[in-house]
């Protein structure tokens, strides 16, 4: 089954990576969107597919990892060095705050970490010496031609989706991975039969919000411009947490097909119907969860597209 996720993530990188070739800026900027919103979906299912630790604070590590990075580039640090150092950022300071945050359980750990995203915003809005305060930073964008921007920065998001991907692979098939699924089948007996589940929590929750710093940092040197209210949005947490769901949490593909599915929809939904997107949206996702409360992947894509792939192999030793 491994395998056959693995193929079909092969396949959707190829169909992302070669937009440019075929497609116009519309998809390519889409791709991105795909690229990035599947490594951070990714990310959250480690603490919160595999341990089952609802966490809301991508938002506050994906603000955190773009500030790290506008403010290095802005004082003449160089744009892969300040991606470096956000991610070394995020990292430290994830690792910290989880073995303060972890203590808590179930909804009190869901509102701990909802409440980073506005502690960080109101933060990066009061010390405007450093990060310009309401007025956002400027950050100095590569002098290139637009579709060769687009084309290096759909490279790096897809790096980071890859990066994620293998970070998962790695999880699941690990003593990390199972000793996260001890705890969120049952944290006590977990603890009771060995289990460090103080350590595996905080590995756990820093994994999940190191890579989502270095998103944060490309993002803001893609974008060119941050300030507090765009990098810190509790919609994006929700939106993040949503996809993993969507597509089906603690699974390996699952994020992944989840944010694809979102970030269509949401696309053909913005344009159809502008004035009425975010609540349309809304009610589709809703009957999505509602009717496959395990994510479309358990509507049985891999078994279909293994049975397909045996078939034609068959054909072809015919």
């Amino acid at each position: 089954m491994l395998k056959t996720a693995n193929i079909i993530f092969i396949l959707w990188v190829t169909v992302l990576i070669t937009t440019p070739l075929y497609a116009e800026n519309y998809i390519v900027r889409a791709a991105i969107m795909v690229a990035m919103f599947s490594s951070l979906a990714l990310s959250w299912n480690i603490i919160g597919g595999y341990a089952g630790y609802p966490s809301l604070a991508t938002a506050a590590f994906v603000g955190l990892g773009s500030y790290v990075g506008a403010v290095s580039q802005v004082n003449g640090v160089t744009m892969l060095f300040s991606w470096v150092l956000a991610t070394i950022s995020v990292g430290v300071v994830s690792s910290l705050l989880g073995v303060l945050l972890l203590r808590l359980r179930g909804h009190y750990f869901a509102i701990g970490s909802i409440v980073l995203v506005e502690l960080f915003r109101l933060i990066a809005s009061s010390w405007s010496s450093v990060t310009g305060g309401g007025n956002g930073l400027n950050i100095p964008i590569l002098r290139w031609d637009p579709s060769t921007v687009a084309s290096f920065f759909l490279s790096v998001m897809i790096l980071l989706m890859i990066l994620t991907y293998m970070m998962n692979i790695f999880v699941s098939n690990n003593r990390l991975g199972f000793g996260l699924k001890c705890i969120k089948q049952n944290e006590d007996a977990a603890n009771m039969v060995g289990i460090n589940t103080t350590l595996y929590k905080v590995i756990a929750f820093m994994l999940s919000a190191t890579l989502c710093g270095t998103v944060g940092a490309v993002y803001a040197s893609w974008s060119g411009y941050i300030d507090p209210t765009e990098s810190f949005q509790i919609v994006l947490t929700l939106k993040v947490a949503v996809m993993a769901m969507l597509g089906g949490a603690g699974t390996i593909l699952g994020p992944v097909i989840g944010a694809s599915t979102f970030v269509v929809l949401e696309e053909i939904v913005w344009v159809n119907f502008l004035d009425w997107n975010r609540a349309i949206l809304g009610i589709l996702i809703v009957m999505i969860i509602f009717f496959l409360p395990n994510g479309i992947i358990k509507l049985g894509i891999l078994r279909i597209f293994k049975e397909k792939l045996n078939q034609k192999f068959k054909d072809n030793i015919k």
